[in-house]
């Protein structure tokens, strides 16, 4: 093989998604020589297919939802109706403008270091590109993210079966719509296009959404849901081609037949391998195929290589990819010299209205547990949109706060308070010695830290009025 058949640097990323740019930029910033490699340059999922075209369509519904409200405050807006092709039109021109703005962060990379084409493994520590040429590097990032699952059964409905990378190349709202999974993409989509006046059913294996782990908190997420759908949990759904679309049989919870005009498949987005010749890489794999790694540096046991973002299939969320990146693009530059670091709290959101937050451990990690109720919150109430629940969990014997389940107003916002608090190893106690504003929403978590403190031998602080003004 010739000198220019031989492509050198010290840090190879593969994939040049969120976390593959993040990974680049560690490397490269940390010293080290590096190269990007991705077949097309494309964006990140984020942008093109993910966050935000899903928000997009999440502001439309919204904006739809609150002329349905407005009754409730004596607001007669007369006859509403939804233009789909003009909401679906804003979805792609405002995607396309993220879009843009990703593809010049990525074009500001140097030429020589972004190689267009597809890299593979042809030994342990050694990769070939498509074109012929081989790589040496003395570490390997690998960030070739994930694609959505499609099952063969929902495959041979051709374009009749949506996933979030088809779904928002629709030109207009259909009249009926299937969705199959309730995680995140599933209920959220299921949410915004039934709000736009879509006739929306969904279907799950599990009778659990979201993956919350409080089943108190998952009953008000289901009377929020079936406010808006028809929501069959704990079924098989089995499509079928139809003249007028695609035709659904369930059984199971419940059982029954429908006909929609499409079905949005939302079971899961395994992450990517192809044409990787992975096997080839020497390293220990688990039982779904993905190396084994270590996420205090992303490395894959004792190898030079590196997993960065959803193909590690740890958290499949943005901010997680990025600091995927960014530990394993510092890592790899400083091989074989270990950089630990120290983890987020896991923490998720899915964007229903209200929002659905899911942070760190468990109930059955910890001793203690409070809860909220949003039902008669004040702030909520004022604004007519008092539904949801919260459950806190805590440590003993301090009351350390350790995770949450939430379905709440401003539920985002009250994520990222808790998830503060739980990265800081906040008490309750703690928590509750921070001013709240009356009346606001944030006021609804003083029942539950009041809880986990009645609970533990830490008292409510002395100095603080134990009562609640009115609406609290």
């Amino acid at each position: 093989m010739s000198e220019q058949d031989r492509l050198r640097c010290d840090v190879v990323v593969i994939g040049a998604g969120t976390a593959g740019l993040a990974a680049e930029r560690a490397a490269r910033a940390n010293g080290a020589s590096t190269l990007l490699i991705d077949p097309d340059f494309s964006g990140t999922t984020c942008a093109n297919v993910g966050c935000m075209p899903s928000k997009l369509l999440i502001a439309a519904s919204k904006a739809r939802h609150a002329v349905d409200r407005a009754g409730q405050f004596g607001i007669d807006v007369g006859e509403v109706s939804v233009d789909g092709a003009a909401v679906m039109k804003r979805v792609r021109k405002e995607r396309d403008r993220f879009a843009a703005s990703t593809q010049k962060s990525i074009e500001k990379i140097p030429d020589a270091i972004r190689i267009r084409g597809r890299a593979k493994f042809t030994a342990p520590g050694k990769l070939q590109l498509d074109d012929g040429r081989s790589i040496e590097a003395r570490t390997i990032v690998i960030a070739t993210g994930s694609r959505p699952a499609l099952p063969e059964a929902f495959a041979a409905l051709g374009d009749r079966a949506l996933t979030n990378e088809t779904v928002f190349e629709l030109k207009a709202l259909p009249t009926r719509l299937a969705v199959v999974g309730s995680g995140a993409i599933g209920l959220e989509m299921a949410q915004a296009f039934a709000r736009l006046g879509v006739k929306v059913a969904l279907f799950d294996k599990s009778e659990t959404m979201a993956k919350l782990r409080c089943p108190r908190v998952h009953k008000a997420l289901s009377a929020i849901i079936e406010g808006d759908i028809d929501l069959h949990l704990g079924v098989d759904a089995t499509p079928e081609p139809a003249k007028d679309g695609v035709t659904m049989r369930w059984s199971g919870n419940s059982k029954g037949e429908a006909v929609f005009d499409h079905v949005l498949v939302a079971v899961g987005r395994p992450p990517v391998f192809d044409g990787l010749s992975i096997d080839k890489a020497g390293l220990d794999l688990d039982n779904k195929g993905v190396p084994c790694h270590d996420r205090a540096t992303m490395r894959c046991g004792d190898s030079n290589v590196f997993l960065a973002g959803d193909v590690a299939a740890d958290l499949p969320l943005l901010h997680e990819a990025s600091h995927d990146g960014a530990i394993a693009g510092r890592n790899a530059a400083a091989y074989p010299a270990p950089v630990p670091t120290d983890r987020y709290v896991p923490f998720s959101i899915t964007f229903t209205d209200p929002q659905v937050v899911t942070i760190g451990k468990a109930e059955e990690d910890g001793a203690v547990s409070g809860t909220a109720d949003f039902t008669d919150q004040g702030r909520a109430r004022v604004e007519a949109r008092n539904e949801g629940a919260l459950t806190l969990y805590a440590a003993a014997p301090d009351g350390v706060l350790i995770g949450a389940d939430l379905v709440a107003p401003a539920g985002e916002h009250l994520g990222h308070l808790l998830a503060w608090a739980i990265q800081q190893k906040m008490t309750a106690t703690q928590v509750l010695e921070m001013p709240f504003y009356h009346p606001t929403i944030e006021e609804g978590l003083k029942q539950a830290l009041r809880t986990v403190c009645a609970a533990t031998p830490i008292d409510i602080p002395a100095d603080h009025d134990s009562g609640s003004p009115a609406g609290a």
